[in-house]
């Protein structure tokens, strides 16, 4: 008696006698949203409904599936919020209609048929497609091992037929996505020239190739006489008054990011800077007494561009810039993985790697091979 009483306390509907003498409520509907139904004693119309609640809870819909599987990523520690934040937008955005599904319904071709229609309907770039099928096998994997479903998802996954025509091609220009060699030279001479304690970041930056995000959260015990110890990162979520709230993250980003970073013998200087920089907070970049968030440096260096008269690119593309100069001396690959705090060396050379040189400076190059020279 108190599990059915328990099991009608969870029915969001009233239940009333009718003037004819029958008992009527409504169910939850899919498709008109709720359902009059209606039994000739109150005992027949309870037992309709904590069978639908009995249902409901070994049956529940896409989206209730995903809630519990995202809200028990967050409170095991196993994501951050910002990670929390930007899955639930990605489900938003593609599981408005199919998240209303019930989970036991699904089949193997509605998850194909679905990604695909996803792909389609949103242009989606190969990246972007690897982020929808991310959630979508996490939650299909939670929900297989609730009990809810018994689908083979890994396989059903990698029967999709995929070719690089399937997604949206984003091809970007060198040029905007790193510092030339002038442009370099240029704005590494501005911020020691002029070096508050914004500018030493965005210097440390481009001898570094660190993410600015681990640039953020460096403290005092990170610095060595040659290498920066990377061990944490700045994440940032949204809070409910919609603002970004900023926080310092005690693991980097990815389980290849905790390393130590050699600095050019040359910059060494910067590390003793940094060692008297701010002695008695917790972090380097502090001012006003507050932590320096990315945003701080990230609007340095837009400042920094537009004063040189050179085109505005995020700290990310300072990363990419050292990224690409190592390339492009032919470094050893396990240390660049090692700098840059990548797992696998393609990645690097693959969204990382990008030519340095402007028209100008190929010019010069052409035309100082001998073999080049005008023969008339």
């Amino acid at each position: 008696m108190n599990k059915r009483k328990e099991l009608l306390e969870k029915h969001p509907y009233k239940i009333w006698e009718g003037k004819d003498g029958k008992w009527y409520t409504y169910l939850p509907d899919d498709e008109k949203g709720r359902l009059l139904i209606k039994r000739k004693s109150l005992q027949g119309i309870e037992d309709v409904v904590i069978a639908q609640i009995k249902e409901d809870e070994t049956n529940p819909t896409i989206a209730d599936v995903f809630e519990e599987w995202n809200n028990r990523r967050l409170e095991l520690g196993k994501i951050a919020k910002s990670t929390y934040d930007r899955d639930n937008r990605f489900f938003r955005r593609h599981f408005s209609t199919f998240g209303g599904r019930k989970i036991k319904s699904i089949t193997e071709n509605d998850i194909i048929d679905f990604l695909e229609r996803q792909i389609a309907e949103h242009n989606l770039s190969a990246k972007g497609y690897a982020g929808l099928a991310g959630i979508t096998r996490g939650l299909l994997k939670y929900a297989k091992r609730k009990g809810y479903i018994d689908l083979k998802i890994s396989e059903t996954l990698s029967d999709m037929d995929m070719t690089d025509s399937s997604f949206k091609r984003t091809k970007k220009k060198d040029s905007g996505e790193v510092f030339s060699e002038s442009e370099t030279e240029k704005i590494m001479r501005y911020l020691k020239d002029n070096l508050d304690i914004q500018n030493l970041g965005l210097l440390l930056l481009f001898v570094t190739g660190m993410r600015v995000g681990e640039l953020a959260s460096l403290k005092h015990n990170d610095i060595g006489a040659y290498t920066i110890t990377i061990q944490r990162t700045e994440t940032y979520y949204k809070g409910e008054d919609g603002r970004n709230v900023y926080e310092v993250a005690q693991t980097p980003k990815t389980e290849a990011g905790e390393r130590d970073i050699v600095i050019p013998d040359g910059y060494a200087w910067l590390l003793r800077k940094l060692q008297i920089t701010n002695p008695f907070e917790e972090y380097i970049f502090v001012k006003n007494g507050e932590r320096m968030t990315t945003n701080c440096f990230r609007a340095r260096l837009y400042r920094v561009c537009e004063k040189l008269g050179i085109p505005k690119r995020s700290p990310h593309k300072i990363r990419k810039t050292y990224a690409s100069i190592l390339l492009d001396g032919n470094t050893d690959r396990k240390f660049i993985e090692r700098q840059l705090g990548h797992t696998d060396i393609s990645c690097t050379e693959q969204f990382y790697h990008r030519d340095r040189r402007t028209i100008e400076e190929k010019r010069e190059i052409i035309n100082g091979i001998p073999e080049f020279k005008p023969v008339f």
